[in-house]
């Protein structure tokens, strides 16, 4: 999609559809001008009762006498209540809206949306200008997955928004990070709504490694690779399938000193081994790599915005299936940092393969931080519903800057104690650790046992089982994949 920015005039445009944004309180009077021309269709709109700029409310309108040929009013509701997010939802309204009615070139007046930059009251509080938001929820609410998608009402129809004009100064619009963000959140997408048959752990490393650039290294850890180091407790879950393990390695160098490493839960399904799951919803345990998925878009993005940080992503990709070499609950084994592990709930995997993946990015890369982000615990869809992402660590600076991240991005983290009493429901009589401390504090626990690995060094862990997977359409974020954490992750980045 070309985007572009036009210093012009709302009647001087040409495009097929110019979209207005109104506030409830002042439904007119940005476009005075621009309503005498067209015979005051906009305002006999308004008095009708027919549009009355409630929030996400929808009218397109077809005009003559300027160059456009239809107007889409959008309503962002009151403009004391306006904050970024619903400014990113109202986008995502619009232009799948318009690319189902086929209208491939579309303009955004900027008139309303700037009236909100610098507001010292109301709800408005985001850093960018408000039309980026606008434009982000959007180009986000395009996604469609339809890879196997061949005929039916379904299918792919080729409709498609081709360019964006914003019409308005063009100073301070991040196109470039903008669209880079979006298309890395839709890699991931991508990469969590392909069936598991067809997103296998060797397919998930290809994807990586066709990233790879001059400061871009991508090594992939075969078995013989994890055997060596050590890595006990991810073969263990790796045991019970017959599709090889990758532990794959991803290692960008843009700037200097330590890096950051991001570990990525890397489950490319779920059956939850011999502790095997039921089998209601088990078609859905595709997107347990979500995480990884996570981590190989932001590192996609971070690559091609040549980002001026050093930063490691850390990808263990498996399957968690009870064949025959599976591990069994009461089996033992040895992790990466020496530390034994007694698996008592082999469904309680991806606290394994992340325990090996946190010792690796310590062990070799020395870093001044890691970030975990996983399809951990169905506690923590418990407890957040869909709207939250769950957030624990060793470093109250590092979570803080990752909650002022959430609130740039709408992927709201909330912070969780990690009490030291939480190791008591991990012991174990015969080994280090146990791997699940019971139904009380699932979440908590789970965390906690990740903090076993990490020692010293600063660490967050991030829990995205409740945003991973949409049930149902949302703003700007179509039914399936959500990409969670992409950008919340690079907008962090970005700060950093």
């Amino acid at each position: 999609m070309k985007i572009t920015t036009k210093n012009i005039s709302e009647e001087t445009v040409k495009t097929k559809v110019i979209v207005l944004p109104f506030f409830e309180e002042e439904p007119r009077e940005a476009y005075v001008k621009l309503d005498s021309l067209i015979g005051g269709f906009i305002g006999r709109t308004i008095n009708s009762g027919e549009f009355s700029a409630n929030h996400g409310q929808a009218t397109l309108l077809h005009v003559s006498n300027i160059k456009a040929e239809r107007l889409l009013l959008i309503g962002l509701g009151r403009r004391d209540a306006a904050t970024a997010e619903k400014i990113r939802q109202a986008g995502g309204k619009v232009f799948p809206m318009l690319r189902d009615a086929g209208l491939s070139d579309v303009a955004v007046s900027v008139k309303t949306l700037d009236t909100l930059r610098g507001s010292s009251s109301g709800g408005f509080r985001g850093s960018l200008r408000p039309v980026c938001y606008f434009l982000e929820g959007g180009l986000l609410g395009l996604y469609k997955f339809e890879r196997y998608k061949k005929t039916g009402d379904d299918a792919k129809t080729g409709k498609k928004i081709k360019s964006v004009t914003i019409i308005g100064d063009g100073r301070d619009m991040p196109l470039r990070w903008l669209q880079t963000v979006v298309a890395a959140n839709c890699v991931a997408r991508d990469l969590i709504n392909t069936p598991a048959n067809h997103m296998t752990p060797a397919v998930l490393a290809a994807t990586a490694r066709s990233l790879s650039g001059r400061k871009l290294k991508v090594r992939v850890l075969e078995k013989k690779d994890a055997e060596k180091e050590g890595m006990g407790v991810y073969l263990a879950v790796a045991g019970g399938s017959v599709e090889p393990s990758k532990f794959i390695v991803m290692d960008y160098k843009g700037g200097r000193g330590a890096p950051l490493v991001l570990v990525g839960k890397g489950i490319t399904f779920d059956s939850g081994g011999l502790s095997l799951k039921q089998s209601e919803g088990m078609e859905k345990m595709k997107y347990d790599m979500a995480g990884a998925a996570a981590v190989l878009g932001v590192m996609k993005a971070v690559a091609e915005l040549a980002l001026p940080i050093n930063l490691v992503g850390i990808m263990p990709a498996t399957e968690n299936l009870p064949g025959g070499g599976a591990v069994k609950p009461g089996d033992v084994v040895t992790s990466i940092t020496g530390k034994t592990v007694e698996i008592i709930n082999t469904d309680a995997e991806g606290r394994l393969i992340l325990a090996d993946a946190l010792g690796y990015g310590i062990k070799h890369f020395r870093p001044k931080a890691v970030i975990d982000i996983a399809t951990l615990t169905g506690a923590c869809s418990i407890t957040f519903g869909s709207e939250a992402i769950a957030m624990m660590g060793n470093n109250d600076e590092l979570m803080e800057r990752l909650r002022r991240a959430s609130e740039e991005t709408y992927e709201r983290v909330w912070q969780m104690p990690l009490y030291e009493e939480y190791k008591d429901y991990l012991k174990s009589d015969i080994a280090d650790i146990k791997n699940m401390g019971g139904r009380n504090g699932a979440m908590l626990t789970a965390a906690y046992f990740l903090k076993e690995f990490v020692g010293d060094t600063p660490w967050v862990h991030l829990d995205i089982a409740a945003t991973a997977f949409n049930e149902k359409d949302r703003p700007y974020l179509p039914k399936g994949a959500s990409g969670a954490g992409v950008r919340l992750l690079l907008n962090f980045l970005k700060e950093s």
